[in-house]
């Protein structure tokens, strides 16, 4: 879960002209389903400290705007109200309209895991839970919750042959979120476990770090994690990825989680 080792010379180059760039660093590193209870114990993650989400995306049914790079999500979170974010991903903040640059929900971020790393550009929104959570039950549309801010990031990569009418809600997905301090380390990580309606489910360790500490935050966070035998060569896939492929497959739509 590093930056420096495992990119060559070409690759680290591109990561250090992009960092002036961005708000944040974040490393990121699934863990494989046979590995996930170990690495819970030996990290010592309580369960208990978890709050519960819900997440649902916002595509067409063949995921054109995925494909586009563009993520529409919506989410609960326990006890908090409900938010909507456009993501453009890859993306670099000379990509979007120069007056989202200082939403205080704009951020742009370099996610950084042992199979590459990518910079996106996101905008989240707050929206009442009740909301979000009759879009996610098919009784609200997508057009009823976007603001004005929310459509200008989704028109920058949204394909002209695809309107608003033609998105679907795809789950909600279930997932468990946990910050905890690993023992003798200064820095918080986060662990995310996502139940995906196939009945696979995704494992995600990550922590955040300003870009002038990353190569830092990498290598001590590389160093914690192998020297609790975690796998750091494990096959890597993205949350997002894994829960669209899955909800398609499934044909999982509002009200039908499984979850």
């Amino acid at each position: 879960m590093s930056v420096i080792p495992t990119y060559n010379a070409e690759q680290l180059a591109d990561v250090l002209s992009i960092l002036p760039e961005v708000d944040s660093v974040e490393l990121k590193l699934t863990v494989p389903d046979d590995r996930q209870r170990s690495v819970v114990q030996v990290l010592g993650i309580d369960p208990l400290d978890a709050v519960i989400r819900q997440t649902a995306f916002v595509d067409t049914p063949n995921l054109r705007l995925s494909s586009a790079g563009v993520v529409l999500r919506a989410r609960r979170t326990q006890r908090k109200p409900g938010d909507l974010t456009v993501k453009l991903r890859p993306a670099m903040p000379s990509d979007v309209p120069k007056k989202l640059r200082s939403h205080r929900g704009f951020k742009v971020e370099l996610d950084a895991s042992p199979a590459g790393y990518v910079c996106s550009c996101s905008l989240t929104v707050e929206a009442p839970d009740r909301q979000v959570r009759k879009l996610m039950t098919g009784t609200r549309d997508i057009r009823d919750l976007l603001d004005d801010d929310l459509r200008t990031l989704l028109r920058e990569r949204m394909p002209d042959d695809v309107g608003l009418d033609q998105l679907v809600v795809l789950g909600p997905v279930n997932l468990l979120k946990c910050k905890f301090q690993p023992k003798g380390e200064s820095r918080r990580m986060v662990a995310e476990l996502w139940l995906l309606p196939d009945g696979s489910r995704i494992l995600e360790l990550s922590t955040k770090g300003a870009p002038d500490a990353a190569f830092q935050i990498a290598a001590e966070t590389k160093v914690y994690l192998a020297g609790n035998g975690v796998d750091l060569g494990a096959p890597q896939e993205t949350k997002t990825r894994a829960a669209l492929t899955a909800l398609t497959a499934e044909g999982t739509g509002p009200g039908e989680s499984d979850s």
